[in-house]
């Protein structure tokens, strides 16, 4: 059967931040040519698709229809934000067990341009009456952010972390996205500037929270055996792992340990790496508190540390850990759904093929993908070589 292990051998984005003239649907199709292009696979050779349908018209199934794609193993999990690194972990173990050969997980969103800056407000808004355990939340008028702003304030309570720490995650996503052309905001961005923006839900600050807009993404992997065939140098998928601790946040254990303090570590042991080998990281950036979480759990920094850690323009790509080259969720892009974004630039560094922010010799990406209100976590451990 040859070399069975996953590799990525295709990426490609759609435009963003804001393309009106393109629906979810379009920026499904340009993501999804611009991998293959990128790769040089054919559509006919696809055997595998993971995608999630945020709109009713993009689910797994609809999109088969659409893209023509005979399947052998088809996924539409849903677990928020994260569930493109999911995806990976299960396209991974498909692959290897040979349930497929090659395999295209998808995104796209028109979130901007069809409903503006609603992210999270409409579950809590509706006039439907709501069930299940949301219902507990409801009535407290707790929109999506609520939830975040919980989390940091107990992590100031608990460990001193100050709103100035915050927002030093703001303004190293500003300096990367200021080197990206297409990023949504670019100029530069103080602390400062991060206190001064309007409250949205105390203590997180309008400049600590992502921005909303259009963009999608695409992906393919294949066996290390197909890829030698192919355009790209391929990049292994060393290692993933997923959990979860909660959905709703008024069920979140703790408020300042997220799933990747379980889905972190096991993806590293998968990999055979310690966070001292990784060189660059693409952590999910919904809000500031999300990547401090997501450096304490991971094990980047201790945990209740994770403030004094950021107080040195680490994040940069010119600093010593590397975090979200493109400017991230809270600068560049934000369709409602990133995790695909952190497995793209992954890429690129890895490749070579960063541009302005390179990494140089980055040998070893993590993407770590948040879904819910800090409820689902997916880690994936990319590089350059198998092991």
């Amino acid at each position: 059967m040859g070399d069975r292990t996953p590799t990525i051998v295709g990426i490609g984005l759609s435009d963003y931040p804001k393309t009106p003239q393109l629906d979810a649907l379009a920026h499904h199709g340009l993501a999804i040519r611009r991998a293959l292009d990128d790769s040089g696979v054919q559509k006919s050779d696809i055997d595998g698709l993971l995608c999630f349908g945020s709109y009713g018209i993009d689910d797994a199934v609809t999109m088969a229809e659409i893209l023509g794609i005979r399947y052998n193993y088809l996924d539409g999990t849903f677990a928020g934000g994260t569930v493109f690194e999911f995806y990976v972990q299960h396209a991974a173990a498909a692959i290897e067990h040979g349930d497929c050969e090659t395999v295209l997980i998808t995104y796209g969103s028109d979130l901007l341009s069809k409903q503006g800056r609603t992210l999270g407000t409409q579950l809590y808004t509706s006039g439907n009456r709501q069930g299940g355990p949301l219902q507990f939340e409801m009535p407290y008028g707790s929109p999506l952010v609520s939830g975040y702003a919980l989390a940091a304030r107990r992590h100031m309570h608990q460990y001193g972390t100050t709103s100035e720490q915050l927002a030093r995650v703001a303004v190293d996503m500003r300096a990367n996205a200021a080197k990206n052309p297409l990023a949504m905001y670019r100029d530069p961005l103080t602390v400062d500037d991060v206190l001064a923006s309007r409250m949205i839900s105390d203590p997180l600050h309008m400049l600590d929270c992502c921005i909303i807009s259009d963009g999608g993404g695409a992906v393919l992997m294949t066996t290390a055996e197909r890829a030698r065939d192919l355009r790209q140098t391929p990049i292994y998928v060393r290692g993933a792992a997923t959990a979860q601790t909660h959905w709703n946040i008024s069920a979140m254990p703790d408020f300042t340990v997220t799933a990747a303090a379980q889905s972190g570590p096991a993806a590293f042991q998968k990999a055979g790496i310690t966070p001292a080998d990784v060189d660059m990281l693409m952590l999910y950036d919904s809000f500031t508190i999300t990547v401090l979480l997501l450096l304490e759990d991971l094990g980047f920094a201790r945990k209740g540390e994770g403030g004094p850690f950021l107080d040195a323009n680490r994040l940069t790509y010119d600093g010593d850990l590397p975090t979200n080259t493109d400017g991230g969720g809270l600068s560049s892009c934000h369709p409602g759904m990133r995790g695909i974004f952190l497995l793209i630039e992954s890429v690129r560094q890895l490749r070579g093929q960063a541009g302005a922010v390179q990494v140089p010799d980055a040998e070893v990406a993590v993407a770590c993908g948040s879904g819910g209100q800090l409820s689902c976590m997916g880690t994936v451990v990319l590089g350059k070589e198998k092991s």
